[in-house]
């Protein structure tokens, strides 16, 4: 009896203390920090999470333990694939927080990710998207940051680099539902009509659609100079062949999804002139973290038995690996909160280049790439801001 009350008393201080360290758990010495990967590996943009998913590993490969108040804790990645899908990105969110992470990253995908915001708001885990654009992810949620540049920022590079090369007359098409895909074909067509530019035609596709040959030839009708359609990387090749299959000669732009060599394989040479805007170009590291990313990324994608070609989207899922780490050892805490307040002051030089937060939680840049598709291959053409 007195042994049965000993274990008693001592299991009763041990939860009293807030864990079973000495008690059947972890050692004491086992210190875990967890850090959620909230990204679509399946579905419509899967390829893309994908990319952001490989540069996040990399990040903690590099980096693989964060120091708070003197101790070194291991960080782990869990994983969560919320399916390219606004249903499923909630469910891939609340896992996440049953899970008890400290902070978030992703999605690639900007409808995901406003889909799962208040999820991480209401549980007050600080989220970092990668490569999500539509300013809706961060408006009005105190608890998500981005890394990347925002649609009406990328809609206004497209805009001018069209009208400056010559553009005068537009169509746009977009996704019906996508946050993405509407929202950056809006801010281009605004700032497109307010440099002097018509917009001659607008049209919409599906979720899912594969045939585009109707909406294409009213576009052929309209006789644009150039089409812009922000879609995903599935949707891509199959309006780029059958734009040229009808004979439309005008140069087809999108935006960062573009940036995706599947789409080079699956259009082929139709794919010839495409012009996008990204985040990064291996060619201009920004500084020596850019330059020792390149070096290691490349050989970690060559291991990992993919081109050793690095989008974009990988050297921002690296960047906000950094922003998560620098921020927790600022705070000096694991507390969600703590971590969050963090953020609003974290200045990192990341692969990408200098990252700071406004205070909507939107990296503060100003600088896009622009490339096009060349030979077979994503060719850089010019950097470009807007005043």
């Amino acid at each position: 009896m007195k042994i049965r009350k000993f274990m008693c008393i001592t299991m009763a201080a041990c939860l009293a203390a807030g864990s079973l360290t000495g008690c059947g758990g972890k050692k004491s010495d086992d210190k875990v920090i967890k850090i959620g990967v909230f990204q679509p590996t399946t579905g419509e943009n899967g390829g893309g999470g994908f990319q952001e998913v490989l540069g996040i590993r990399y990040a903690n490969q590099v980096h693989p333990t964060v120091t708070i108040n003197g101790e070194e804790y291991k960080v782990e990645l869990v994983e969560v694939d919320n399916k390219s899908d606004k249903t499923e990105a909630v469910n891939a969110a609340q896992k996440l927080v049953s899970e008890k992470v400290s902070v978030v990253l992703g999605s690639y995908g900007s409808g995901v990710s406003i889909a799962a915001g208040q999820i991480f708001a209401d549980a007050k885990i600080p989220a970092i998207g990668c490569s999500c654009t539509n300013p809706q992810v961060t408006e009005g949620n105190d608890f998500y940051f981005r890394v990347c540049f925002i649609d009406p920022f990328q809609g206004t590079v497209m805009a001018n680099y069209a009208f400056q090369n010559g553009a005068k007359n537009a169509a746009v098409i977009t996704q019906l539902g996508d946050d993405y895909s509407s929202g950056l074909g809006s801010f281009f067509k605004e700032a497109f009509s307010s440099l002097g530019g018509n917009v001659v035609s607008e049209e919409q596709f599906q979720t899912n659609q594969t045939d585009f040959k109707a909406i294409l030839t009213n576009i052929k009708a309209a006789n644009p100079d150039i089409i812009f359609a922000p879609s995903s990387i599935t949707t891509a090749p199959l309006i780029i062949k059958q734009a040229r299959e009808l004979g439309i000669t005008a140069t087809i732009a999108a935006g960062d999804t573009w940036e995706n060599s599947t789409i080079i394989e699956n259009a082929g040479a139709d794919a010839e002139g495409v012009v996008l805007s990204t985040f990064f170009d291996e060619a201009e590291p920004a500084n020596e973290e850019a330059a020792a990313f390149i070096e290691g990324f490349k050989k970690y994608l060559t291991d990992n038995k993919q081109e050793a070609i690095i989008p974009a989207v990988s050297a921002l899922g690296y960047d906000s690996y950094l922003a998560a780490i620098k921020a927790i050892e600022t705070a000096g805490s694991t507390d969600t909160t703590a971590i969050r307040d963090s953020l609003k002051g974290v200045q990192i030089d990341g692969v990408t280049g200098t990252i700071t937060f406004n205070e909507t939680g939107d990296a503060n840049k100003d600088i896009a790439f622009i490339k096009t598709i060349k030979d077979g291959k994503f060719q850089f053409l010019t950097t470009t801001t807007v005043e």
